[in-house]
C-alpha cells in the first residue's frame, strides 16, 4: 500500500484506532442535524470538561454531561458512543495549547523549558487530566502537534530517530512528575492550608527532633541543614526547575559526545 493507499485501504488502516481517536481526527462524521440542531462534539467535550475543572473527573458522566446541556442521555451517544470515547476527546481538547512559532534564534534549551512550563501548566489547569490512566502512545492529533512542537527543538541535533523520541519522553515524564505536584500543591492551597504546610517546613522543627543520627545517618544532616524543609515563596518550583536543568544538563553533554 502506498502512503495514501486506497480509499478502501485507509478505511481499512483506521480501523485499528479507538474510537475516540477517530473523533478527535475528525474521520467519523457528525450527524449533520442534533437535537434542535445544536448538539456538537466540541459542545460535548466542553461541557465535560467544565464538570471535570469544577467536580473532579469521577462527577463526568454522559447523563451529568447531557443535564448540564439541556439535552436527553440518549441524544449525546448520537455523537459520542461511550465515555472512554468522551475521555480521549477531552485529553486532547486541552493539550490544544498555543505552539510558539519557529525562531531560529531560540536556543534549543528555552524551547524544552517551555514545552515542559506549557505542559505542566496543564495538570494545574485541569487537575483531572492525570487521573486518566495512560493507555497507549498519543495519537490524537492536538497531543501530536505538543510532541512536534518538542521535535523541533531537536531538529538540528546529531540523533537519530530513537534517541530523539526518547529525549521526548524523558522530558514529557518529568513534565508530568512536575505538573501532578504543583496540582497538589494547588489543592492544599485551595483546601485552605498554607504553602508551608506543603513544603514541609512548620514540621521543620519537629523533624529535627524527631530525626536522629544513629537512624538516618545521611538525613539527618539534611534535615538539620533546612534543605530537607526549605521555607521559601515558592517552595516546589525551585526544586523542579533544578531538576528540568540537569536534564537539559545530561541531554547537552549527550550532544558534546555524539560530535566527538
Amino acid at each position: 500500500m502506498t502512503q495514501n493507499g486506497s480509499h478502501e485501504e485507509q478505511e481499512e488502516v483506521l480501523k485499528s484506532l479507538p474510537n475516540g481517536v477517530t473523533l478527535s481526527w475528525g474521520i467519523i462524521k457528525q450527524p449533520r442535524r442534533g437535537p434542535k440542531g445544536e448538539l456538537s462534539i466540541e459542545k460535548i467535550v466542553a461541557a465535560a470538561i467544565a464538570i471535570a475543572d469544577q467536580d473532579g473527573l469521577p462527577a463526568v458522566s454522559m447523563s451529568r454531561v447531557a443535564q448540564s446541556l439541556g439535552y436527553s442521555t440518549m441524544s449525546l451517544y448520537r455523537y459520542i458512543a461511550s465515555k472512554e470515547d468522551l475521555l480521549i476527546l477531552m485529553q486532547d481538547a486541552v493539550s490544544n495549547v498555543p505552539i510558539p512559532p519557529e525562531d531560529a534564534a531560540l536556543d534549543w534549551r528555552d524551547g524544552m523549558r517551555e514545552y515542559v512550563r506549557v505542559c505542566v501548566q496543564v495538570f494545574r489547569d485541569h487537575p483531572w487530566y492525570s487521573d486518566i490512566p495512560i493507555m497507549s502512545i498519543p495519537t490524537t492529533p492536538n497531543t501530536l502537534q505538543i510532541i512536534d512542537w518538542l521535535l523541533r527543538t531537536m531538529r538540528d541535533f546529531p540523533l537519530n530517530d530513537y534517541e530523539k523520541i526518547s529525549f521526548v519522553l524523558l522530558l514529557s515524564s518529568y513534565a508530568r512528575a512536575c505538573g501532578m505536584i504543583q496540582r497538589d500543591m494547588d489543592r492544599v492551597i485551595q483546601s485552605g492550608r498554607s504553602p508551608e504546610s506543603f513544603s514541609g517546613s512548620d514540621y521543620s522543627a519537629a523533624l529535627k527532633y524527631l530525626v536522629k543520627a544513629d537512624r538516618f545517618p545521611d538525613l539527618y544532616p539534611v534535615i538539620h541543614s533546612g534543605a530537607y524543609t526549605d521555607d521559601t515563596d515558592s517552595p516546589i518550583g525551585n526544586d523542579l526547575d533544578f531538576g528540568l536543568e540537569r536534564i537539559l544538563d545530561g541531554i547537552a553533554h549527550y550532544l558534546e559526545n555524539k560530535r566527538k
